[in-house]
């Protein structure tokens, strides 16, 4: 079969296109999936280089991707509710770079979704609504989302702003227009960001999401007041306060107490999440933006595009 693997860790360079690839056979409660889409994350060239084998080990030869949509293919034993011919969407356990995959954790595509817009969905929905509800934020309060138009980040302003919180979000001023249409108070990036914040939300914010890294912690533990002296009290005030900020970008998160998450939840919640989020595309109350689709044989382009973080809106690729 057609397919992405590595061997190495490294740059995109140790990408290799094969045709020669054997196809993957699905254990019990499992099954193959055809692959239409695939969905490109920066966790892809992440793992590539290495730097998230705490959350993702590798054996290599590798196959990169987490997300995909098709069709199954075969059912593995003891399989229920499913047919060969469904059109389907969630994640793979042999890597989505490939003519086929093997999955667990899917759920039926909807009528009329497209396939790009399916392989889109598991990872950025997923990640989204795990933030939030780590984060607890409730109608009412008031979110800090640091690189909220990204995919991630667009999909959790729009889950936000849905159950009525009110989200200031952090952006290139090109975006700007985009995250007003989502339904966020869009601040730019750089110095001076926690005084832009304050001003955008004078009350002050509940809760930070941090999408894109970049150095925000420290900014993220200032607007929540989570600095200064004091005695017991203050420091235990402190630690409440920084529970209340995730990042899924900052690996230096545990230096500052700040929580790091980066693994899935549980499956059943999983499944329902991904399923309410591919329903919600599909009646279009909840938008990925699509920046390209490619052929599979152009993945190291692919990811050396999304490493370089100028990209708007997902990478696709089709084998």
């Amino acid at each position: 079969m057609e397919a992405i693997v590595y061997e190495e860790f490294g740059g995109p360079e140790v990408l290799r296109h094969t045709a020669g690839a054997a196809v993957p056979e699905p254990g019990p409660g499992e099954v193959r999936v055809k692959v239409a889409a695939v969905g490109v994350n920066p966790v892809d060239w992440k793992r590539r280089y290495g730097w998230v084998e705490e959350f993702y080990p590798t054996t290599f030869p590798a196959v990169p991707g987490l997300e995909f949509a098709g069709t199954v293919d075969r059912l593995g034993q003891g399989v229920t509710g499913l047919a060969v011919g469904d059109e389907v969407l969630g994640w793979t356990k042999t890597g989505a770079y490939a003519e086929y995959a093997i999955a667990d954790i899917i759920v039926p595509k909807p009528a009329g979704l497209s396939w790009e817009t399916a392989a889109s969905l598991p990872v950025a929905g997923e990640t989204a609504q795990r933030v939030l509800d780590l984060l607890g934020v409730r109608a009412g309060e008031t979110l800090f989302l640091h690189g909220a138009a990204g995919v991630v980040g667009s999909v959790g302003v729009q889950l936000a702003v849905a159950a009525g919180v009110t989200v200031v979000g952090s952006a290139s001023e090109s975006n700007h227009a985009y995250l007003r249409e989502l339904g966020a108070i869009p601040v730019a990036y750089g110095e001076g960001l926690a005084d832009r914040v304050r001003a955008a939300a004078p009350d002050g914010v509940d809760a930070v999401f941090d999408a894109a890294g970049h150095g925000v912690l420290p900014v993220a533990i200032e607007l929540l007041g989570g600095g200064g002296p004091g005695g017991e009290a203050a420091a235990k005030e402190r630690k409440e306060r920084k529970e209340r900020i995730v990042t899924i970008a900052d690996v230096e998160a545990e230096k500052y107490g700040i929580v790091f998450s980066g693994s899935l939840g549980d499956p059943e919640a999983v499944r329902a999440g991904l399923t309410a989020h591919a329903r919600g595309a599909a009646a279009g109350t909840l938008a990925v933006r699509l920046a390209d689709t490619l052929p599979l044989k152009e993945a190291a382009r692919v990811q050396e595009l999304s490493e370089s973080g100028h990209v708007r809106g997902k990478l696709i690729l089709i084998p």
